[in-house]
Formats: structure tokens, sequence, C-alpha cells
């Protein structure tokens, strides 16, 4: 490979990606980890351009791209093993980068506007059953090292099937939360700093009350909430951990994952008579076709419950 390759790209082509992810991040509010695998699709995408043209990428080089540029570029991550997911979020990166360079003047993203999004798996899903979602948050605090770090577990899992949150949004958040149980709500920032209420329950206030009394840090409002054995912020695969040794504890599937929990907070509510436009809201969804798919989740496990149960059901199976 020429020298000139070991550089994805020319200085001005990486300074346009630095500004595009620095308007993502502090204009759009993108998360963490999709600005990390945006900068890393980008990046690829641009050593594709550079093996191309024999040189790095350059600003000209994205000016007119066309929908065959880009049927190359993502049949090439195919052979590399990016399934569907991944390729539908390739091309969301390269058309945002692209759709930056044209409001610089420097690019047409029609081509990358036209290319269709890669068709992506229908997957439902995977709540727990009530009875095991309950077990999570009551045996949380089963294998902990200290009684404040159990409190912490119970608190940090009570929170994501009481109140259907993402995990990222319980770690997040102040410690100045939760204080006053007379509230009924509170206002959590999601996806794009999004505002929602979420409702609160007394068993939500319980378990951060008695996190609070024993953790021995000081959880003052400005602070982080949930903290690690040292007193840092409480990071996501602690709490990842936390779950797989409960899945051993309770005899729980691998789908059983701190995000399980969010969804069982949904399937169960619709189970009980919610209707989808109040769980959409609850979840903080953008589009109610987000909250629609718990429609088919409850449908499967009324279609099963119905298998296992009617007379007729059963005996055309073993027929």
């Amino acid at each position: 490979m020429p020298e000139a390759l070991l550089l994805p790209a020319t200085p001005a082509l990486l300074d346009h990606k630095a500004a595009w992810l620095e308007r993502l991040e502090h204009e759009r509010h993108v998360g963490a980890n999709t600005l990390t695998a945006y900068e890393r699709d980008v990046r690829q995408f641009f050593q594709f351009l550079g093996s191309y043209h024999g040189r790095p990428a350059t600003p000209s080089d994205c000016a007119d791209l066309k929908t065959a540029d880009l049927r190359a570029f993502l049949a090439e991550r195919r052979r590399d093993g990016a399934g569907p997911r991944s390729l539908g979020r390739i091309l969301s990166g390269v058309r945002s980068f692209v759709r930056h360079l044209e409001r610089e003047g420097l690019a047409s993203a029609a081509g990358a506007a036209a290319m269709r999004a890669p068709k992506q798996p229908k997957t439902l899903p995977r709540p727990l059953a009530v009875p095991d979602a309950l077990a999570v948050t009551e045996e949380a605090g089963a294998m902990a090292s200290s009684p404040w770090i159990a409190a912490r577990n119970v608190a940090v899992f009570t929170l994501l099937y009481g109140c259907g949150l993402r995990i990222s949004e319980a770690l997040d958040l102040d410690g100045g939360a939760l204080r006053d149980p007379r509230a009924r709500s509170m206002t959590i920032l999601g996806k794009g700093r999004k505002e929602r209420l979420v409702p609160l329950l007394p068993a939500v206030f319980q378990a951060v009350d008695e996190y609070r009394r024993l953790c021995p840090f000081d959880l003052a409002p400005g602070t982080t909430l949930f903290r690690g054995a040292r007193g840092g912020p409480l990071r996501q695969q602690i709490i990842q951990g936390e779950m797989a040794r409960l899945r051993g504890l309770l005899g729980l599937p691998d789908s059983a994952t701190p995000h399980a929990l969010r969804h069982s907070f949904a399937t169960h509510l619709l189970a009980k008579g919610g209707d989808l436009r109040t769980i959409q809201d609850l979840l903080g969804h953008a589009s109610l076709s987000s909250t629609q798919i718990y429609t088919a989740v409850d449908g499967a496990r009324l279609l099963k419950v119905y298998e296992d149960a009617h007379p007729r059901a059963r005996r055309a199976r073993a027929g």
C-alpha cells in the first residue's frame, strides 16, 4: 500500500468529519455509542474510497456519490460480516455525513438519499414473565459484596422494571432525584434529549431510599445518583454483569437482560389494558410504530396460552 494510503483521507476531509461529529453531539444530541459507531463507519467509507482511487479520500470524492458507489461499499461491509442492522446504521451515518457536506456546499446528497436501506429482520422483544421480572427486582442484591451495593442493585433494577427506563437513563439520574416520596412522576431526559414523564411507584421510592441510607458516598444534587464500588459513576457493564449472575441464580434465559426489563414494563402494561399511545409516551418512543411491536409480543403470548390450555388445541397438537 502506498504510504499516502496509510491515512484514509486528506486533512481537509478529516476536518469536515470532525465538524460533523461535533454538530451531531452538540446540536443533535446524538449519544456517545452512536457517535463512536458513526465515526468508525465513515472512516471505513473513506478507506473504501481511498482503495478505489489509490490515494487518500478527498472532499471531491464525496461531491457526487452515486447509489452504485454506496451499494459497492455496503457489499464490501457485508462480505466482512456486517449484518442487516449494522448495514442500516452504516448507510445512515454515511448519509448524515454527505448531508453535512451538502450544507457546506461541497456535495450533493441525492445519491445517498436515493439509496434504499437494507431490509431489516423482524425481531420481537423478549420480555420476562411477570414472576421472573419481580424475582429479578427482589433478588438483585443476593450476590452483592456489601449491603449498600445490594441495595444499589435492587434500586437500579426496580427503576428499569417499575418505570420502563433504559439502563443509560437510570444511570444518568442526578443525586437529587427521587427524594420526595409525594411525587407521582419524574422527568426523564431520553434519546435525543427528549423529555418525558414516567410514573413513580412506592416500590421505587422504597428501593432508592434504602440505597441512599446505606450508600457511603455523598449523593448530593449535581452528583451521580448511582455509584460504583469506589464512588465513581456506575457503569452499564456492572449492571449487565449483575444481570448475568441473576440469570444463573434464577435460571433465566440469555434474553433476560437489563433492557428486557424495559420490554417487560411495556408488555405487562399492555396485557393489563394499557393503551398504545400511553405506553408510547411512557417509553419515550418517537413513533407509534416502535410501540406497536408489543402488540405482536402480547398476541404471541396469548396464542401460546391458548395452545397450552385449550383442550382442542392440545388434542390437535397431539394428533
